[in-house]
């Protein structure tokens, strides 16, 4: 199985919904599905249908964040001493060329990308555009309205 990159905050948000799941969730729904038994005939029992419903959630979720967290690489970007070259994991500010408009995101792993957030997915367009480049470089960007340039005015490891 091919390795995810994580950044360490990501990793422990999984591993803290793991735990909820595992410890608070799993519970709960074994004892709604307990209660919803004792109630009699199961086949018209709108409780039980809920609960083993819920319950395969429950399971289906922790196979999924288990086997990403088996599978993932946890990359910490503020060990990083790559100068002001953007990696994963790296928060980038930007400078749109035609607007002047700054904009400040930091790339991380599939399950961390929130854009509301200034959070963008490694294989965004953005994200791809701006790997490998350096501070006071440009990137260019394919967006629904067309080609952007920005230029990239910091690179920080927080």
């Amino acid at each position: 199985m091919a390795t995810l990159p994580i950044t360490k905050r990501g990793a422990e948000k999984l591993k803290a919904e793991l735990h909820n799941l595992k410890t608070v969730q799993r519970p709960w729904v074994i004892n709604a599905i307990s209660e919803a038994r004792a109630q009699g005939d199961l086949s018209e029992n709108a409780e039980y249908e809920v609960a083993k419903d819920r319950q395969g959630f429950i399971e289906g979720r922790i196979q999924e964040i288990e086997g990403k967290l088996s599978a993932a690489q946890v990359i910490d970007p503020t060990t990083f001493e790559t100068g002001t070259r953007v990696v994963f994991g790296s928060t980038v500010k930007l400078e749109d060329e035609a607007t002047g408009d700054s904009v400040t995101y930091q790339i991380v792993g599939e399950d961390e990308a929130d854009i509301k957030l200034g959070l963008v997915n490694i294989g965004s367009p953005i994200a791809r555009a701006l790997i490998g480049k350096d501070e006071g470089d440009s990137a260019e960007v394919q967006a629904p309205g067309g080609i952007r340039r920005y230029e990239i005015v910091t690179v920080l490891y927080i």
